[in-house]
């Protein structure tokens, strides 16, 4: 038996007659009539008592009534799902990202946004490393990543350009630096870089200042830097988006006057990408990117 005949069956025992669950079914009624008393012969027992204007359950059309609107709602069940999931409206997503994706507020705003339209789609998401998450997601151990650009990708890995952010320095307390009413470039040539997993900020604002770096540890995430600052270990160029949210004592935020380094968040993703709900969401967050000036795209609202 096909489905079909568990369609039929349940249209003549919710009308008691041929004629009008034929109506319901678009079929002739010969041809209903027919599919039922196949349904019988495989069974091999009746379904219904046949009278002159209706029909009534047998016991055994009693018996397959409740099963087989079990078997009719849980096929509809499974072939609504089928269909979610090939359109992306359920599945599940594993995402990487970098602390700064967090303190920019981006993750946090394409993430729920994404939630809020997709209900049923799960995320799994996990600080990762940067310097791993590219290849992760070239792996298939992550679906999607936020990094910090710029950097390599690995064959197969594109980016999607977020919103551009500058530099701040991160300075000890007790930093002769802090004595001056603005801090340049230049001012920094003979300090101790401590160095984000992103050292492109670092090496512009030295290239700017005419110098190369003095280059200290990498210690890993933006808090392990600022803590290493707050031990008097060196200086840090960082996203902007971490004052207000790293907030360390005898740590001190300053602008770098006449510098122009900046870096952006960009979503990587796999070229090629054939989970449904994995492309659902690189195409919300595609459909949300405007226009942010001569710097180019980003989430709305910018990035803080």
């Amino acid at each position: 038996m096909e489905i079909r005949h568990f369609r039929y069956f349940l249209a003549v025992a919710r009308h008691r007659n041929f004629t009008r669950a034929a109506e319901q079914l678009d079929i002739a009624p010969p041809t209903l009539s027919r599919q039922i008393q196949d349904m019988e012969r495989t069974l091999g027992t009746r379904l219904f008592i046949r009278r002159q204007r209706d029909v009534s359950l047998t016991e055994a059309g009693t018996a397959l009534l409740a099963e087989a609107e079990a078997t009719v709602r849980q096929f509809e069940f499974a072939q609504r799902n089928a269909q979610r999931a090939g359109r992306g409206e359920i599945g599940h997503i594993e995402l990487g990202y970098v602390a700064s994706a967090v303190y920019s507020g981006v993750l946090q705003r394409q993430v729920q946004g994404f939630c809020a339209q997709f209900a049923d789609v799960s995320l799994s998401v996990r600080e990762s490393p940067m310097a791993l998450l590219p290849g992760l997601v070239a792996e298939g151990r992550y679906d999607i990543g936020y990094i910090r650009s710029p950097m390599t990708l690995p064959d197969g890995v594109e980016a999607l350009r977020l919103g551009s952010e500058g530099f701040v320095l991160a300075l000890p307390q007790g930093s002769w630096l802090l004595g001056l009413k603005a801090i340049t470039c230049a001012h920094l040539q003979n300090e101790t870089f401590i160095l984000p997993e992103q050292i492109s900020g670092t090496l512009q604002v030295a290239a700017q200042g005419g110098y190369a770096p003095r280059l200290g540890p990498q210690p890993g995430g933006l808090v392990a830097v600022i803590a290493l600052v707050s031990l008097g270990q060196g200086v840090a160029v960082v996203p902007e988006s971490v004052v207000g949210h790293v907030s360390l004592p005898g740590v001190h935020y300053r602008t770098i006057e006449g510098s122009d380094a900046s870096s952006w968040l960009s979503l990587i993703y796999r070229r090629f990408e054939k989970a449904p709900a994995v492309a659902r969401y690189i195409q919300h967050v595609k459909h949300k990117l405007v226009p942010t000036g001569p710097g180019g795209v980003g989430s709305s609202p910018p990035t803080a």
